[in-house]
């Protein structure tokens, strides 16, 4: 059953999906199963940053502690995550306010047929799920579509058992709030280009659009959340970016780092 959102979050869901198929997200069969480690297609490049954050997840926290965890993977797109994480024998629920079949929760099929996890239709700010009920929750390229970080992330510690872990994946980090607003108004400049009619529907919403430690700590506090930032190692040609911004005298690029924090 679909979940009832209001109605400008309604209408983002529903562009959103289209705008997403109109840059090609979607994916069908072997390219589908094989996220993130998506080696060919226009996307190709997106995916090698996204597969060396999810690495360094696996690598950090999920391996080392050598169990099965409940987890809650929010703002989980098509469910790829769930789905990688499910082959190794953990208990998922993925969570995401779209259920199309571009790369919302309707496009898991494929990987349902393989393995097993939950699909929750919801929004990561109020999930309708008990008190401490997984051992992780991962934002997945998510946590910057929140509109109140504070109220998201009291949410997600509510969500996890005393000790567990917090975690944000492939979310824009900037150094300064300066750079991250420019992002911002780049992204409003280009929106007619970018996003067609779609523009004002997909641009109604307030959402942070990126993160900054200081807003991070700032929205933490509350919660009691200490974070942790993984340095994760991309490839050349994403790593050059910052230099390249600093010799021609534009704005810091963003990093998309691995940030974790354990729930008190």
């Amino acid at each position: 059953m679909t979940a009832a959102f209001p109605e400008a979050l309604e209408r983002f869901r529903r562009d959103y999906g289209a705008h997403r198929a109109a840059e090609g997200r979607g994916h069908d069969g072997a390219e589908l199963l094989s996220l993130p480690y998506l080696a060919t297609g226009q996307l190709a490049r997106q995916w090698a940053v996204r597969a060396r954050t999810f690495d360094a997840f696996l690598r950090t926290i999920v391996r080392p502690a050598e169990r099965t965890f409940d987890v809650l993977d929010l703002g989980a797109g098509n469910g790829w995550l769930s789905y990688r994480l499910s082959l190794d024998g953990h208990r998922c629920t993925a969570i995401d306010i779209r259920d199309d079949a571009v790369d919302g929760l309707g496009a898991a099929v494929p990987f349902l047929q393989r393995t097993s996890f939950s699909c929750l239709v919801a929004s990561f700010d109020t999930v309708p799920l008990p008190d401490a009920c997984a051992d992780i929750a991962a934002f997945n390229a998510s946590l910057h579509y929140t509109i109140d970080l504070e109220a998201t992330l009291a949410e997600a510690a509510r969500l996890v058992r005393p000790g567990g872990m917090i975690a944000i994946l492939d979310s824009p980090f900037y150094e300064s709030e300066a750079d991250g607003a420019a992002m911002v108004a780049e992204k409003h400049a280009a929106a007619t280009l970018r996003f067609g009619d779609r523009a004002d529907s997909l641009l109604a919403l307030p959402f942070i659009e990126f993160l900054t430690v200081e807003r991070l700590a700032r929205a933490s506090a509350s919660a009691g959340l200490a974070w942790q930032r993984t340095r994760v190692r991309y490839p050349f040609w994403y790593e050059r970016r910052a230099v390249a911004a600093l010799v021609s005298r534009k704005r810091a690029p963003s990093r998309f780092d691995l940030w974790t924090a354990r729930r008190p």
